[in-house]
């Protein structure tokens, strides 16, 4: 049965690593039904239900889902988005609540996790902006051509492993910073640089590099400039500092300047091929991905989807 128009389906996604994920939820709850907020609620058991549901609730009419989670849970949303037909995509409009290990696409837009009324108030204005997608393209295991679209980032090399670190020391420590800071110390000890070759505009870089990002948006710090409307991704390419140089780039990270470090080699392009990366794992918005065989592409699609976003 059709619901109706206003209604919202909102797909909760508990936070890792909590005790009492209930609590949060009573939170969010209070504040809709404050405000009188007509909704319905499905909840992920896991990482893995998250696009079932988000095509549960595109099947059964809902125009308004609202993901409260983090940036993986919104990427596996705007994938399912990205499935439809573009004449049902743009019937249809996105908005998150924060509520996951990261949250940086929210944070883009002064979405606070600890503002749930605020929040709750800015969806209810329903400012509507059509945001840009990047998409990474690339052949799996099977030899199958495959795609996957991204909202914040695309990170290749250590970064890749940092996050997936930084999702499991946040659980441990609640900070972003510390979390952030444990992963990189962990991260001395891996492997600190890959040979890529990349193709960016009319630039080859043919050596080796510690870490890509390409960015839709601030990519957890490291694409600070990159906006989700302007057709364009950010990339920064880091060749590997050395050991005074990586702790300044850190600091410079932190403190939201990481372009101005010497081994950072910022870029804007609507393409970047990457025909090779060894070795290097490839994360997408926080989750780390197969690594995909040989070469891959990375572009962005321009004003795709339908974003909530602040007053």
């Amino acid at each position: 049965m059709a619901v109706e128009t206003t209604r919202w389906g909102i797909l909760y996604c508990p936070k890792a690593g909590i005790l009492n994920p209930r609590k949060r939820w009573e939170k969010i709850q209070a504040a809709l039904e404050n405000r009188k907020v007509q909704y319905d609620m499905v909840q992920s058991e896991n990482s893995e239900s998250v696009e079932r549901l988000v095509k549960m609730l595109i099947s059964n009419g809902y125009k308004t889902i609202v993901i409260a989670g983090g940036d993986s849970a919104l990427n596996d949303a705007v994938n399912c988005l990205m499935m439809e037909e573009k004449a049902v995509r743009d019937e249809m409009v996105l908005g998150v609540i924060p509520n996951g290990l990261m949250n940086d696409f929210a944070r883009f837009w002064d979405f606070d996790e600890d503002e749930i009324e605020q929040t709750v108030d800015w969806l209810l204005k329903r400012r509507i902006r059509k945001v840009d997608l990047g998409c990474i393209r690339y052949t799996n295991a099977n030899a199958e051509k495959c795609h996957r679209y991204f909202l914040n980032c695309v990170n290749i090399g250590m970064t890749a492993d940092i996050m997936s670190l930084r999702r499991q020391t946040r659980r441990l420590f609640g900070s972003r910073t510390l979390s952030f800071v444990s992963s990189l110390f962990v991260m001395l000890f891996h492997r600190m640089e890959y040979k890529m070759k990349l193709k960016i505009n009319s630039d080859v870089v043919d050596r080796k590099v510690m870490t890509v990002c390409i960015g839709n948006a601030t990519g957890y710090g490291q694409t600070p400039n990159a906006v989700p409307y302007n057709g364009m991704l950010d990339v920064s390419v880091v060749y590997h500092p050395e050991m005074v140089q990586l702790i300044e780039g850190l600091w410079l990270l932190i403190s939201g300047r990481f372009l101005n470090h010497r081994s950072v080699h910022p870029y804007r392009t609507t393409e970047i091929q990457v025909d090779e990366a060894r070795h290097a794992m490839v994360g997408i918005d926080g989750r780390l991905m197969k690594t995909p065989v040989g070469p891959f592409r990375v572009t962005v699609e321009q004003e795709v989807v339908n974003f909530l976003i602040p007053v």
